[in-house]
């Protein structure tokens, strides 16, 4: 059975964990985090079981003033039915009630049945309203015996039809939430917290409208005029920069100026030259550093720089990093969410770490409204499980939840807070009207568990009043959806958890499954396509998936070539057909056609030929970053040609590849060296300036994989002997990147010793290597870099003991 597997994109920095084998570094948390070592087994209090050794991931319970225990299994806490009280507050409604070691079993009289994080947090929501009284009742186990007790909340009313819109509760939070803040901002330490969360509880405060405040937000902007950062800058810089342009706007205080344009000048000049940022700011030449481009720094830092833009930091290297940097993001609109990097699209949730909500507020302050529409409709579709997830936690998820909702209007935020909003903010609520980031169910590699999200959740609520930017004085440019509408991309949102991923959809009928394929959403399509996969017993669906590649709906033929890729060879009738779409003007449907081609197998080499002329024809004035070539490299080199290239015209083939090692994708690049060995070198011959620049100059994109283009040309250079290859090798020793290079610089070295006595000319090249892995590289951990010193040492000695001249060959003159 065919199974929708999470990619593993690379962690950030402070999640990295020190493994040691043989002193080598590993990384192996997955994307969305890990659960503690081995299985938990769900306890049962009543029976005097103990909370499970490790199990650190208490909650906040709402506006009670305790916090309790949930069990939890891969991310879920849906299998639980107990809550184990870990701590309650004094002073706080439950203090007089509850006591560390109470169980809750239920609420309202009735035991959980489904999730005690969820159901709690809606009677927390019933116990606030008018109609609830402030009771919230618990069914409770103490002692050995079973009850239910009273604990008394506030009344705050209910969530209107549009809340945060026209809702009084809404606003009695907001209220008490800044004044609580308000308090905190001024106590002792609170300048240590993150940069990003105390920007954000800066901005909350000035999002309030209230004067009373001023005084506090201009402090917090006189501190963020002086801001500074090297490391994880990009994930700093962005909200750093959004409170000094808010702030400025506000006020018109020019003293922040200078701070506020420096910023926005250093992290402009700190982009890619392909419009990206990575944890932190890219080196001289235009690359990024570490793992490589990193969307949610990204995504805020244009928006950042939108918004001083508009503060007045005029400059025009403010104007190449926007445009640079939307170039890069226009492209997934329409195809899924904004991934973790220079990644595929991301189908697996309607948003992945807020990104879409980000790009929605972007998008909406440029006015590009079928851009800020799309993504809009992504952060609406995305609630329950999906919205409680994300790499290295779920703060991001939550922070642009409603900022990318409220894009498109009252009723959509209405029915997202319906949906989940309501109980998971009442949930994370605390009874001094503060907010706990609750985090995923027991995620240890959760890095922003001790962050402060209150101004994150008072920015939502603070959206009525539209007094910044952020909050709506800039009018959305999206078109409002109706309560209907709206409602309607809510359901398109259900039916996926990280526990039953497949269930909702395996219950659909077929029929509905093909109308899920022509849905607007790409993440609808994707699940309904593997879903008809997997369906067995029922007649094929192959002539009905033909009949729609020929719809004048887009989302219909792309939903069809989604479940064509998934049928594999059994989609082969479809052949025709997918053909005649390569020669659509859409992009993405011709990527889709070519990828559904290269699943079918043999059936489909007939389309070879176009598809290699596709490639050859490289960037193009509506696709400057050549991401058809790219996506097609992946169907054609990665898979179509995997295998063999007999038959295939070396004319159109060589002109592919030479067109492709262009590609500024470093995935891409290395999907052609699928066909390194399988050409003679006699063959190779026309190829090897195109390989030769492939290893001397690497991708400016795809970082994380732009090595394994190199390795393969190095290790076809010394196959073949090719002298150049000498000094490009014990270049690369020294500048590969440090992901993984414990294991490169092993085989770098191997290379370089089967040149025999030839390798002695670059010995001071690696005696330069040498020097900086022990003084200058830094190395994580720090022995990664003696590892390598160690290894270029021991091949130094045998590069001089060697005798041997094997016979090289120089291709100089085709360079």
């Amino acid at each position: 059975m065919y199974r929708l597997k999470p990619s593993t994109p690379p962690l950030s920095t402070p999640m990295k964990k020190r493994i040691k084998t043989l002193g080598i570094l590993a990384l192996t948390l997955a994307h969305l985090g890990a659960a503690p070592s081995g299985k938990m087994t769900m306890p049962d209090f009543r029976k005097g079981d103990p909370v499970p050794e490790g199990a650190t991931h208490d909650w906040t319970l709402g506006a009670t003033g305790a916090r309790g225990w949930i069990f939890s299994n891969r991310m879920e806490t849906s299998e639980a039915r107990q809550i184990y009280i870990t701590k309650v507050d004094a002073g706080s409604p439950a203090a007089s009630v509850l006591k560390v070691g109470d169980v809750i079993l239920g609420v309202s009289g009735k035991l959980f049945s489904y999730d005690p994080r969820t159901e709690l947090g809606k009677a927390l929501t019933t116990a606030e309203s008018d109609e609830g009284k402030g009771n919230l009742s618990l069914v409770l186990w103490r002692s050995g015996k079973q009850g239910q007790v009273i604990v008394k909340l506030p009344v705050l009313g209910s969530y209107s039809a549009t809340a945060p819109y026209d809702c009084q509760k809404s606003t009695r939070i907001l209220k008490q939430g800044c004044e609580a803040l308000a308090k905190r901002m001024v106590a002792d330490k609170y300048d240590r917290q993150s940069a990003v969360t105390r920007a954000l509880n800066a901005l909350a405060l000035l999002a309030s409208g209230e004067s009373k405040y001023l005084a506090l937000v201009k402090k917090e902007a006189q501190w963020a005029s002086n801001y500074s950062a090297d490391s994880m800058a990009s994930w700093y810089y962005g909200y750093v920069i959004m409170l000094l342009s808010e702030y400025h706007m506000v006020t018109g205080d020019d003293s922040v100026m200078p701070g506020l344009r420096r910023l926005t000048l250093e992290a402009s000049k700190g982009q890619s030259k392909v419009g990206s940022w990575g944890h932190k700011f890219a080196g001289d030449d235009g690359r990024l550093l570490g793992y490589g481009m990193m969307n949610a720094p990204g995504v805020t830092l244009t928006t950042s720089l939108v918004l001083a833009r508009k503060a007045g930091v005029k400059a025009p290297e403010v104007d190449l990093a926007i445009e640079r940097s939307l170039k890069l993001l226009r492209f997934y609109a329409g195809k899924g969410s904004i991934p973790y990097g220079d990644h595929h699209p991301w189908i697996q949730n309607h948003d992945d770490n807020g990104k879409n909500g980000m790009a929605a507020v972007l998008f909406s302050l440029l006015g590009e409204t079928k851009t800020a529409e799309y993504f809009s409709r992504m952060s609406l579709a995305c609630h329950g499980n999906e919205r409680d997830t994300g790499h290295t936690g779920n703060f991001w998820n939550m922070t642009w939840a409603i900022p990318g909702v409220v894009q498109s209007g009252p009723h959509a935020t209405g029915a997202w807070m319906n949906e989940f909003g309501s109980w998971y903010y009442d949930f994370a609520r605390r009874w001094d009207g503060d907010f706990s980031h609750q985090g995923p169910p027991q995620m240890r590699s959760d890095s922003t568990r001790n962050w402060d999200p209150t101004g994150a959740y008072l920015i939502a609520y603070a959206m009525p009043l539209k007094k910044i930017c952020l909050t709506g004085k800039t009018p959305s440019s999206v078109p409002q959806l109706s309560a209907k509408e709206a409602k309607s991309i809510i359901i398109d949102g259900r039916g996926w958890s990280n526990n039953k991923r497949n269930e909702a959809y395996d219950q659909l009928k077929v029929g509905h499954l093909f109308q899920s394929l022509a849905n607007w959403s790409p993440v609808v399509r994707e699940r309904a396509a593997m879903a008809l996969a997997r369906r067995k017993g029922i007649e094929s669906p192959v002539p009905t998936l033909i009949k729609m590649l020929d719809l004048p709906s887009l989302d219909a033929r792309d939903g069809a070539c989604r479940a064509l890729i998934q049928l594999r060879g059994k989609a082969a009738p479809a052949v025709a057909a997918l053909r005649k779409n390569l020669k659509h003007e859409d992009l993405w449907l011709r990527v889709k056609s070519a990828e559904a081609l290269s699943s079918i197998g043999d059936a489909a080499m007939v389309a070879l030929p176009e598809l290699l002329t596709m490639i050859a024809q490289g960037p193009t004035e509506k696709d400057p970053r050549a991401m058809e070539q790219r996506y097609l490299s992946f169907s054609v080199f990665g898979k179509m040609l995997n295998r063999s290239i007999d038959g295939v015209d070396r004319d159109q083939l060589f002109k592919a590849v030479r067109e492709g090692l262009k590609n500024e994708d470093g995935r891409a690049r290395g999907s052609y060296s699928s066909i390194y060995n399988k050409l003679s070198y006699e063959e190779l011959k026309p190829l090897m300036p195109s390989i030769y620049r492939a290893i001397a100059v690497p991708s400016p994109s795809g970082i994380m994989f732009a090595d394994q283009i190199r390795m393969a040309g190095l290790e076809l250079f010394a196959k073949h002997g090719i002298s150049e290859g000498i000094e490009l090798t014990a270049d690369y020793a020294k500048n590969m990147k440090q992901h993984a290079s414990e294991k490169r610089i092993i085989k770098v070295m191997e290379l370089l010793k089967s040149y025999g006595a030839h390798g002695q000319r670059v010995i001071p090249m690696l005696e330069d290597a040498i020097d900086y892995f022990d003084n200058k590289e830094k190395s994580f951990p720090r022995k990664l870099g003696q590892f390598k010193s160690k290894t270029v040492s021991e091949a130094i000695k045998e590069i001089k003991a060697s005798k041997e001249r094997p016979k090289l060959r120089s291709i100089k003159s085709a360079l």
